[in-house]
């Protein structure tokens, strides 16, 4: 009797479990760029300048380190993306040039935009910059350097957090050994923090994400070479971090990127893939999981199911409508961009 009762509850569990759980469909996917100025692009970063109206920013050059690769924004309202235009270089002189990096932008609560991005031979020996706009990305300031030691965002965005301080996810990649930090400011900018993160690890990570859950607790998960998905969690704010450990999630040492939605889920972007023989392999393949607890993740939908192409690099946020924005780049030529929205009930019910 006992254990029919405890298979009953079992059952039960499950299906309540499933009947909340979001479920999201793709209502639209395009490409951005035609007619690219540039022979190769990649990095891209998405942010919601206003209620309708989207920024991507990305590199584009002749290849990824080419010292002609600099940072380009595309601008989308009434469903249109505008010709791309060159917002950011690595010229030092007329006789020094370097590539530009893994642009990033981050807008506060204050309307402030930040457009952070790397410069530098290799990303061993790049450093920080940034620019900044107070009209909405039309216009961008001078260039400015990050100091010594920051790095700025290496590749997701940043998030603000509830005392309205700024949490940056940073990484370091020096001598085959990559790290984690994190970047904080209680300025909104002006100075920064450098807080590292389990340096002592065995594992080899970069390209966190970062997510904020209801209890005040942060979850960053990152990119690595041990064919999982990465994380630790701080239960201060981001002041101190725990030891860095595995998911069951797999990753083909590519980058991720997440975001915490406004019903209080987590939803994932990632290559549910393991790596090849090359670098590039695992990249053919992208979906999007959800998770309410940061520990257990379904994927939800199908964004790519490729075989040898690459589809790699995701920036996700979640946009003032409720919906879910996506770009990432698409075989190097390319930026997608794609909107999934979470299906009604009575959506859910017919599909069940």
């Amino acid at each position: 009797m006992m254990r029919y009762i405890f298979t009953v509850i079992f059952f039960i569990t499950i299906f309540l479990t499933a009947a909340a759980q979001p479920s999201w469909k793709k209502v639209s996917e395009e490409l951005v760029i035609s007619n690219a100025p540039f022979k190769e692009c990649h990095a891209s970063s998405i942010v919601e300048i206003l209620p309708g109206k989207l920024m991507v920013t990305f590199f584009g050059g002749t290849g990824e380190g080419e010292k002609d690769v600099t940072i380009w924004q595309a601008t989308q309202q009434n469903n249109q993306w505008n010709f791309p235009v060159n917002i950011a270089d690595g010229i030092v002189n007329d006789a020094l040039r370097y590539p530009c990096w893994n642009p990033v932008l981050f807008k506060t609560s204050g309307e402030k935009f930040f457009l952070f991005y790397k410069v530098g031979p290799t990303p061993a020996q790049w450093w920080g910059m940034f620019k900044t706009s107070m009209d909405n990305g039309k216009t961008w300031g001078m260039p400015q350097k990050l100091p010594d030691g920051i790095l700025g965002p290496i590749k997701n965005k940043p998030v603000q957090l509830w005392d309205g301080s700024v949490l940056s996810s940073s990484s370091k990649e020096e001598n085959n050994v990559w790290k984690v930090y994190m970047e904080k400011s209680t300025d909104t900018g002006n100075t920064w923090q450098l807080i590292p993160v389990d340096t002592g690890s065995k594992f080899k990570v970069i390209q966190p994400a970062v997510l904020a859950y209801p209890d005040k607790r942060i979850q960053i998960l990152c990119r690595s070479d041990q064919d999982k998905i990465v994380q630790a969690w701080s239960e201060d704010e981001g002041k101190t971090w725990s030891k860095l450990s595995t998911t069951q999630l797999p990753n083909p040492n590519s980058g991720i990127d997440a975001v915490t939605l406004k019903n209080g889920w987590q939803l994932l972007v990632y290559n549910p893939t393991v790596k090849g023989k090359d670098w590039a392999n695992g990249r053919q393949k992208l979906n999007v999981a959800v998770s309410k607890d940061g520990t257990v993740w379904k994927d939800v939908v199908v964004l790519e199911n490729g075989t040898s192409e690459e589809f790699s690099y995701p920036a996700v946020i979640e946009t003032s409508d409720g919906k879910v924005h996506i770009t990432y780049t698409y075989n190097r030529k390319n930026i997608k961009h794609v909107v999934l929205e979470e299906k009604k009930k009575d959506e859910k019910l017919l599909r069940n």
